[in-house]
């Protein structure tokens, strides 16, 4: 790593540019989606810290080269590292992860994130602690953590379970994908701007020399439009994804979208009964408690809890659907992945529990967040 935080080559994985007052960060691996690997949290770590520590930056601005923002973190490369053997190098690049993602949601600079095409997973962690997410016509938002056998990480218990009524839980659990107005309407998105304006939306953002939120959002304002959900956009869903989503187990929220399928044909209700089902059932309900529990704490504790469980997921003794997940859809790509246990009433609250316990591991050690000063107010609240 250069000793000058800012400087770049065109082989780096996050690209930098000095404006002004304002720090234009582009995330570079747009033949990988820009999947987040370790490197690319590392330079953005360093990036962050280095900007808050430097009072000529007032604002940062993160984008995605190509069509994705991006659609994930690496977690092939978390895969192979585990299948040689090395669960703890996954344990260092999603402790560094989330770290990074810690520094956004607290920190004391305006950040606005310009989601203009796929945003996933780890694509999400490293935008929607930013406090300002710009969606366009182009954005696509999904959590498809459960189909991999994974569960709604770096964060997203916090954020998700933060969406209006059980609209974080239906969100987590199926994987749904959700484009630009619907991002705006559930609250991911703070403002939408057409793709064609997003060039002026930068000048403009480099022009304002602000760091007042006031200041960032009413520029970004005089850009933005408001969309028209579409006919069938989830958002219109709300009332029976209330009613079925609020349940207590993750059974129970099955067969009340089963019990609504019976009263009337509607492909929705199908179509989100097989996502349930498809999915693993052992991250179903690790990923439905984390969101549940992700109500009542603040991110900090999230994460950590969040940490406990991706590291008893890498390790893989009470459930190996991660490293099935993987080889079912993102390595082998049969899409038939044999998930074990392979019934949701053989993944009990004992195994569940394990999943949110410390790792009794020689070594291993809580997630260890960085102590924040100058934190705003806006940020004091996710606490």
């Amino acid at each position: 790593m250069a000793s000058n935080p800012y400087s770049f080559g065109e082989t780096d994985q996050v690209l930098v540019e000095e404006k002004s007052s304002a720090r234009i960060f582009t995330l570079n691996r747009p033949k990988q989606l820009n999947a987040v690997s370790f490197q690319m949290v590392s330079r953005l770590l360093d990036l962050f810290l280095a900007c808050e520590e430097d009072p000529s930056v007032k604002l940062i601005i993160l984008k995605g080269k190509g069509r994705a923002f991006s659609a994930g973190g690496d977690v092939t490369a978390v895969v192979r590292d585990i299948t040689q053997g090395n669960w703890r190098l996954g344990a260092n690049f999603f402790g560094r992860e989330f770290i990074l993602n810690y520094v956004m949601a607290t920190y004391s600079k305006p950040q606005v994130s310009i989601l203009n095409g796929i945003v996933m997973g780890g694509g999400a962690g490293v935008s929607i602690h930013g406090s300002f997410r710009v969606a366009t016509e182009n954005s696509l938002f999904a959590m498809p953590e459960t189909a991999l056998g994974l569960f709604p990480d770096v964060g997203a218990s916090y954020f998700l379970s933060r969406l209006p009524g059980f609209f974080g839980e239906y969100v987590g659990l199926t994987g749904a994908r959700l484009d630009g107005a619907e991002m705006l309407a559930c609250g991911l998105a703070t403002h939408f701007v057409p793709s064609k304006k997003l060039s002026l939306l930068e000048d403009a953002l480099c022009k304002a020399d602000s760091n007042d939120p006031a200041v960032i959002s009413a520029t970004i304002s005089e850009l933005s439009l408001a969309p028209n959900l579409k006919e069938k956009s989830d958002c219109h869903r709300l009332n029976i994804i209330n009613k079925c989503f609020s349940r207590r187990t993750v059974e129970e929220i099955i067969l009340a979208l089963e019990r609504e399928a019976a009263d009337k044909e509607d492909e929705w209700i199908s179509s989100t009964i097989q996502s349930l089902k498809k999915a693993s059932p052992t991250s179903l309900k690790i990923s439905l408690r984390s969101i549940r529990e992700g109500r009542l704490q603040g991110i900090g504790k999230c994460l950590v809890r969040e940490y406990r469980m991706v590291c008893t997921v890498m390790r893989g003794e009470i459930s190996k659907d991660f490293f099935e997940g993987c080889r079912a859809i993102l390595l082998e790509k049969d899409k038939n992945p044999k998930w074990e246990p392979s019934r949701l009433e053989q993944v009990t609250e004992d195994m569940v529990d394990l999943y949110f316990s410390k790792i009794n591991e020689e070594g291993w050690e809580d997630l260890d967040l960085p102590r924040r000063s100058n934190i705003p107010p806006h940020a004091i609240a996710k606490l």
